[in-house]
């Protein structure tokens, strides 16, 4: 399957700031509104259906013998046309 990317936008934030954006897009997803991602004039509007699948994923990258890059990777996914998730994987829990 080809990816097309439709937004992206990385910067160095406080953790405060990160989840203040985060609370923003559970509170859409709450209330089943449309997501509306904007920086300077690029923006995207996407429609998350009731049941898309979520990922969460942790990495590091780099060598194995040395210092690398760690991430955590927050992944709402689902099909265009089909708009609900396959109901794979376990329940998540943050601790």
């Amino acid at each position: 399957m080809q990816e097309e990317v439709l937004f992206e936008t990385e910067s160095d934030q406080t953790r405060d700031e990160i989840a203040s954006y985060l609370r923003s897009v559970a509170e859409k997803l709450e209330r089943g509104e449309a997501l509306t991602l904007k920086s300077g004039s690029e923006s995207v509007t996407m429609e998350p259906p009731a049941r898309p699948t979520f990922e969460v994923k942790a990495e590091r990258e780099g060598p194995a013998d040395g210092p690398g890059e760690l991430s955590i990777e927050f992944e709402l996914e689902w099909d265009e046309d089909a708009g609900e998730g396959d109901g794979r994987g376990g329940q998540l829990e943050i601790e």
